[in-house]
């Protein structure tokens, strides 16, 4: 086990000093104190809970926390990270991109070299394990997704069930009565990630309360799978003329699917997508959409954190951005 001996030997300083340096309880210069970090870094050396290393000097680093586990459209975790990473250099705080699975035990190895401040974690699950240390952390975290049970807890991000709501909504008012959600690859329900679930939820509530006919479908990414996933629908429900896509990277390969399979957008078959705005501005057929607004909740996610960092004003939990359609080309009314 590595001791306050090894640190304070590896940087050239007296134990007394790294213990100042942990404590805050007296001055250290920013020279002594970047070799502590860095000791403390390559020994890996864990001190106890009551002796928050450099928290109490502040780091200016926040972690983010974004494991990029199969099923993770990577394109779109970068947009929040990117977020994230260009605010926080507003706030004078520099990030570290943590991307390997953070469970429990790489959450707290993180939280105990005391080398960042804070911690944004993303690809909360609903029933996700982390959460419990996560509320006794003495350490302030941000979560961009929204666990079962929030409380307690710091939470920002679109409001997955209302998108998958509104997309039902906007069918069912252009008088379409069989609709259909393509939606994220299987694990990533198996998993219980958060955002999927939600959209399913809001897609299932919005169809039973107009009594549409519906059905909800995961779909690996890529051609391939977008193309056996439409043939599926088309065979198990022939009537079906709307679908909500939920899946970035098969959305323009689903369109190619269905008009290869004789069916034209929006001519045959309306299509809603939840994605970026910039991917459904930029399919051949422009797709209405409820946006996936990254760069918004990376933004957002980072004033939280600010705000619990100074103590300045009060943190609110929840924080959900509204999910708003914008009606392009791929829509039109059954009856058209």
């Amino acid at each position: 086990m590595v001791k306050i001996t090894d640190v304070a030997r590896r940087a050239g300083v007296s134990p007394s000093t790294v213990s100042y340096a942990l404590s805050g309880k007296r001055p250290i210069s920013a020279e002594t104190r970047q070799r502590v970090r860095a000791a403390i870094h390559e020994l890996g050396y864990r001190p106890h809970a009551g002796a928050r290393a450099l928290a109490s000097s502040r780091s200016k680093v926040i972690a983010l926390v974004v494991p990029l586990r199969t099923g993770v459209h990577v394109p779109v975790v970068m947009r929040f990270a990117v977020s994230v990473v260009t605010t926080a250099r507003l706030h004078d705080h520099d990030v570290l991109l943590l991307t390997q699975e953070e469970g429990e035990e790489g959450l707290r190895r993180v939280a105990d070299t005391a080398l960042v401040d804070a911690l944004i974690v993303m690809d909360v699950q609903l029933d996700d394990p982390r959460l419990p240390l996560l509320r006794s952390l003495d350490l302030p975290s941000v979560l961009i997704g929204f666990p079962a049970e929030p409380a307690g807890l710091t939470c920002v991000d679109l409001d997955f069930h209302a998108a998958g709501e509104t997309c039902v909504d906007h069918l069912a008012a252009l008088g379409h009565r069989i609709v259909a959600l393509v939606g994220s690859p299987p694990e990533v329900y198996v998993r219980g990630t958060a955002y999927a679930q939600r959209v399913v939820k809001g897609f299932t509530a919005a169809a039973d309360r107009a009594g549409l006919t519906s059905s909800v479908h995961p779909c690996e990414a890529g051609p391939a799978a977008a193309r056996t996933v439409a043939e599926r629908l088309l065979r198990e429900q022939p009537a079906l003329t709307g679908v909500v896509v939920h899946n970035e990277a098969v959305l323009e390969p689903l369109i190619d699917a269905f008009g290869q399979l004789g069916l034209r957008v929006p001519a045959d078959l309306s299509v809603t997508a939840i994605c970026p705005a910039e991917l459904a501005e930029s399919t051949r057929v422009p797709v209405t959409s409820v946006d996936l607004p990254s760069t918004q909740v990376g933004t957002r996610a980072v004033e939280l954190l600010m705000s619990k960092l100074t103590g300045a004003t009060e943190t609110p939990e929840a924080t959900l951005l509204a999910a708003r359609l914008t009606v392009r080309g791929s829509t039109r009314r059954r009856d058209a």
